[in-house]
């Protein structure tokens, strides 16, 4: 597999995008499950080795250059075998973000997750998202907006995100199965959450698309729905927030929104309601006003107009800008000093710094600098936060 360009500055560089047969699917798998690998340094690594398959033959000595004594544990073939094929039986099918196919809006969510299983109508992910989401005690009003966005929204062309969770999701879902609609899991993609749901989780798995990044058979736990979050805000162009309390997993998915640089909507409620509570604070603080589908429209309409497939093969062809032929693409990739990897530990601390900044503090080419912070990450001596910010990890386990 060719080796990306380089990126200026400390912005990461666009990852490899090629077909995988089976056996790089395998090592994609291993890699994204082996011990101190997240999705930063599982780009990082495809990046510097070339493919996940060099990249698991170069972790052993990457690691103990990066200090630590414990050999890393890599997770096992036979049961990345194990996970794909549970996966194929269930007739749904994974998408790593090194191969086509991988939604563009996720590929450019701030770090996306390497890996996501979908099952159902993937051309979804070439259409303009919306993603609605509210309480799961939702009132009736509020179930009655979600699905008049939803229709409104479909009809105009936008495809509905939301989490199937009970109130304003399954309604959203319910109104928007005709137009598109895409459903993002906590767990596996075989996890119908909760019970009441079977019906609508196999209507959306044939007429929509449904979407998780944990295996097959994963029973999701509490932390794993704001997890769940950053996809259903990665995926859209902007979220509605119909209903939500102060604290409440909808407002996650707005912050998440925020932080991904998508627009925030949210439909204002009485002030007696708590349920209102959440999408007033949202208004207050600089979300758009939604009393209709086209207060959304008019806002998204700038970012649409080039869409409908040029915008999304414009951002999947900028994702996988490559080097024009180089003899040296397939070389190993030079390794940095032990002086460079002290260099880059007394600049870091507890707090996060960009990488940008991590270079000018250090005199590290970005090249250089991406190398060593590959061996200190394998080595748990660093955590990444983000996909440009990074920190001394307090704890290193295995050192």
């Amino acid at each position: 597999m060719p080796k990306p360009e380089a990126s200026p500055g400390g912005q990461a560089a666009p990852l490899p995008i090629a077909e995988l047969g089976h056996a790089e699917r395998v090592a994609c798998l291993r890699l994204i499950r082996t011990e101190n690998v997240g999705p930063v340094t599982f780009r990082e690594l495809i990046n510097h080795c070339g493919g996940a398959e060099r990249a698991l033959a170069a972790l052993p000595d990457l690691t103990r250059r990066g200090g630590r004594r414990q050999p890393v544990k890599i997770h096992p073939r036979d049961k990345a075998e194990s996970e794909l094929e549970a996966a194929l039986k269930i007739g749904a099918r994974p998408l790593f973000t090194i191969e086509p196919g991988y939604p563009s809006m996720l590929v450019h969510a701030g770090v996306p997750p390497p890996l996501i299983y979908v099952k159902g109508r993937t051309e979804l992910f070439d259409l303009p998202g919306v993603a609605i989401v509210g309480a799961r005690n939702a009132s009736a009003a509020g179930r009655a907006m979600a699905r008049q966005l939803a229709v409104g929204l479909g009809a105009a062309g936008m495809v509905i995100v939301s989490g199937l969770a009970r109130g304003i999701d399954g309604a959203a879902h319910e109104a928007s199965l005709a137009t598109g609609t895409i459903a993002v899991l906590a767990g596996g993609i075989d996890h119908i959450y909760p019970p009441e749901h079977e019906s609508l989780h196999a209507r959306i798995a044939a007429e929509g698309c449904i979407v998780s990044e944990l295996p097959p058979g994963f029973k999701a736990r509490g932390n794993d729905f704001p997890r769940r979050n950053r996809i259903i805000s990665g995926l859209a162009r902007g979220v509605v927030v119909v209903e939500a309390a102060v604290r409440s997993g909808s407002l996650i998915t707005a912050r998440r929104a925020a932080d991904q640089g998508r627009e925030v909507f949210a439909v204002p409620g009485h002030p007696l309601d708590p349920r209102a509570e959440g999408t007033n604070m949202l208004l207050k603080q600089g979300a758009t006003l939604v009393t209709s589908a086209e207060d959304v429209l008019e806002t998204l309409r700038p970012q649409m107009e080039p869409q409908t497939g040029s915008l999304a093969r414009g951002m999947a062809a900028a994702a996988s800008t490559l080097l024009e032929s180089d003899p040296d693409a397939h070389a190993p990739p030079s390794l940095p000093t032990e002086a460079a990897q002290l260099v880059v530990l007394q600049a870091l601390g507890p707090a996060p710094v960009s990488i940008d900044e991590l270079a000018r503090a250090t005199g590290l080419t970005i090249r250089a600098l991406r190398a060593v912070l590959i061996e200190l990450s394998l080595a748990g001596r660093i955590e990444h936060q983000g996909a440009q910010l990074v920190a001394l990890r307090t704890t290193s386990a295995g050192l």
